[in-house]
């Protein structure tokens, strides 16, 4: 539900237009250094506000250490990080309530929920908790770097242009949303890492990537390119006992297993639902369907503000397997 992790574990809690967000996660090793600093930089790229096509609504962000820290340091006892929510307009949802908007989790959520949901801002289903999310990045990558592993997420392609200005150029003039894809590339990775089948090192990023709200597709390497190639060109020729190969269309994984060589994955990510373009919807009030305009603070361009929390997610994923191989310590020092 709510929870992801095995050794590294972490639990996601709060609603968009509550006093507060945040994060549990347990399975930390003890004695690792962290200070609010640590969070400031990554916390930073994920806002809006600060980049133009992103939603003008802005938060301090700074996180609040409850449990699992003293003298500087974490202790090994379960870490909760909140954040709090001061900039919200709840108003905006309030009068919209009976007309779910196109794309959002709305309708479905009052059907599952019963209407007890906080729908407002989306509640519990916001892109506001994926900042819970860069919280246990930031955790997640300073484990990696213990072992000199860094991963990067990059934006390759806004609109479907790859001149990232012109995609978003886009949205503007058309007073609509759009979407973009988003690369990720981790280096040094040990051999190893992931199980056949179920646990594979692709459906366990796969599965904590879709929690990112707007994710619509993922590929490893060649990705659906692969689909048009043959096998002989396909295949990652081994030139070494280190694993390196000599090309990398598998994207750094094997049978489920890291094979040593750079991972590399894609993920697509859908135009924001909210956009100011008149739509139809159920009014369920009524059980008329009426025009529509998405009222509110939105991202022109969500794609903006993921690569940080891509980067998040799979430093969470690769922490897990690597404390599970017991490549990093229960106890750091």
């Amino acid at each position: 539900m709510n929870s992801f992790g095995r050794i590294f574990r972490i639990s996601i809690f709060g609603e968009s237009h509550g006093d507060s967000v945040g994060i549990n996660i347990d399975g930390c090793p003890a004695g690792l250094p962290l200070a609010v600093e640590d969070f400031l930089a990554d916390i930073e790229r994920r806002k809006g506000g600060t980049q133009k096509g992103t939603t003008p609504r802005k938060e301090d962000d700074i996180p609040i250490f409850k449990t699992g820290l003293f003298n500087g340091k974490t202790t090994g006892a379960p870490i909760t990080i909140l954040f709090e929510n001061k900039n919200t307009r709840s108003g905006d949802y309030e009068k919209q309530r009976a007309v779910p908007r196109p794309g959002h989790a709305d309708f479905v959520g009052h059907k599952k929920f019963g209407g007890f949901e906080d729908y407002r801002g989306g509640g519990h289903f916001s892109g506001r908790l994926t900042v819970a999310l860069v919280a246990a990045g930031v955790i997640s990558k300073k484990l990696l770097a213990l072992k000199n592993i860094t991963t990067v997420s990059t934006i390759t392609e806004i609109g479907g242009e790859k001149d990232l200005e012109k995609g978003l150029q886009k949205a503007i003039d058309a007073k609509d949303s759009v979407g973009g894809i988003v690369e990720s590339r981790t280096e040094n990775l040990p051999i190893g890492l992931g199980e056949p089948f179920f646990d594979s090192a692709e459906s366990l990023l796969s599965h904590i990537v879709f929690a990112i709200p707007a994710v619509r597709g993922i590929e490893f390497g060649t990705g659906f390119e692969a689909a048009k190639m043959f096998g002989s060109d396909h295949n990652d020729a081994i030139e070494n006992m280190n694993g390196k190969t000599k090309t990398n269309h598998a994207g750094g994984i094997v049978g489920g297993i890291t094979n040593g060589n750079e991972l590399v994955f894609r993920i697509a990510i859908k135009p924001t639902s909210s956009t100011p373009k008149e739509q139809e919807t159920l009014n369920w009030e009524t059980n008329q369907v009426e025009t529509f305009s998405v009222k509110g603070r939105h991202d022109l361009c969500i794609a903006l503000r993921v690569p940080v929390i891509l980067e998040a997610v799979t430093a969470v994923v690769l922490a897990d397997l690597l404390l599970l191989e017991q490549k990093i310590p229960r106890v750091l020092g």
